[in-house]
């Protein structure tokens, strides 16, 4: 039951994140914008792969560090959460910018693999994700993780963050979801950023009590 529960925080936490806006979103929705909803899946799966590869990389590397120096965990719970309290504050802040930023290269609609190298590239390529995973995994995991409660984490970040994404290339391929969220952007990411800001606070307090 306590690893179920600490699977649920974990995929909780991550779903927040996931959900928030970001360059992953932002590409995976111009992919199925410009391209094709094909496409945008296959970005999406891109996506997956990466956060699986995050995954990994912060669960046994930061299994190990906690092992070697215990006060790790308190100081990435704090600077875990000051940066969660961050990035929700800069989504806020940008919350009423356009969708599509200009930089942003145009997707050639040729081969779908080309758009899942692209969801996985942007994905791997932002080394904030990677602090996130070590944060929330060192809030949240249990004092002593089995080897299927680890593959099961695994699994389920490939599918919070395929799924996710997934949705996303759907929504925003169709017509009228698109317009509604263009219509709405503002207030939805206002309220993803203030999401985060909350976990953000709650994890920092939480490193603050004893025995948490």
């Amino acid at each position: 039951m306590q690893a179920l529960s600490a699977l649920a925080a974990v995929m909780a936490a991550l779903g927040v994140g996931v959900v928030s806006p970001g360059p992953s979103f932002v590409m995976v929705a111009r992919t199925a914008v410009v391209a094709s909803r094909r496409h945008g899946i296959a970005a999406a799966l891109g996506m997956g792969v990466g956060g699986l590869a995050f995954a990994v990389c912060a669960l046994f590397g930061l299994q190990a560090a906690l092992i070697a120096v215990p006060t790790l965990y308190l100081v990435l719970k704090v600077a875990g959460g000051a940066y969660l309290v961050y990035l929700g504050c800069k989504i806020w802040q940008v919350a009423a910018n356009p969708l599509v930023d200009a930089g942003l290269a145009p997707v050639a609609p040729d081969r779908w693999r080309r758009s899942f190298a692209l969801g996985l590239a942007t994905q791997l390529s932002n080394p904030k994700t990677a602090i996130v995973y070590a944060s929330v995994f060192a809030a949240f995991l249990p004092a002593q993780p089995t080897a299927a409660f680890d593959a099961a984490l695994i699994v389920s970040v490939f599918v919070v963050e395929a799924s996710w994404y997934s949705f996303v290339a759907l929504a925003l391929s169709a017509v009228r979801p698109r317009s509604a969220y263009l219509r709405f952007k503002a207030p939805v990411d206002r309220t993803a950023g203030g999401v985060m800001v909350l976990l953000g606070l709650k994890l920092v307090l939480s490193g603050y009590r004893p025995g948490a």
